[in-house]
């Protein structure tokens, strides 16, 4: 897969996991995770959308878009504390439960899936690696 490919799928899976976040939030208060006419998933996720934007051209997440400590953590810090901030101008909430529930959620989401995509390649290259042994032995 192409570098430029597998940046935007990155980039694609953070946007989704985003805004799938917003969608639990929204269905767990609201009972309707998109809200009154539809416009309240969105009205909810765009203050992340936007800092996830934000934490991708920030941490020049494209150069190693799957790394969970050099792109996920501060993608997922900058998502949170700019998802945060775009809500308090916004008028949203920002009770400390929210942010709580929000950064544990983001981290499990942001990096999670980025220590995963890690932990499978070292198993493949593990194997790799032992089937080459064995072959050559």
């Amino acid at each position: 897969m192409s570098t430029r490919r597998a940046a935007l799928g990155a980039f694609a899976l953070d946007a989704v996991l985003v805004t799938v976040f917003a969608a639990i939030g929204r269905a767990t208060h609201e009972g309707d995770p998109f809200g009154p006419g539809g416009s309240g998933l969105a009205q909810t996720a765009w203050p992340f959308l936007v800092s996830l934007l934000a934490g991708w051209l920030i941490a020049v997440a494209w150069r190693r878009p799957a790394a969970a400590v050099r792109t996920g953590v501060p993608v997922w810090a900058i998502t949170v504390a700019g998802g945060m901030l775009l809500r308090a101008v916004s008028g949203q909430g920002t009770a400390v439960a929210f942010i709580v529930v929000a950064t544990v959620t983001l981290l499990a989401f942001l990096v999670g899936w980025r220590a995963i995509a890690a932990g499978v390649a070292r198993l493949r290259r593990r194997d790799r690696h032992a089937a080459s042994a064995r072959a050559a032995g």
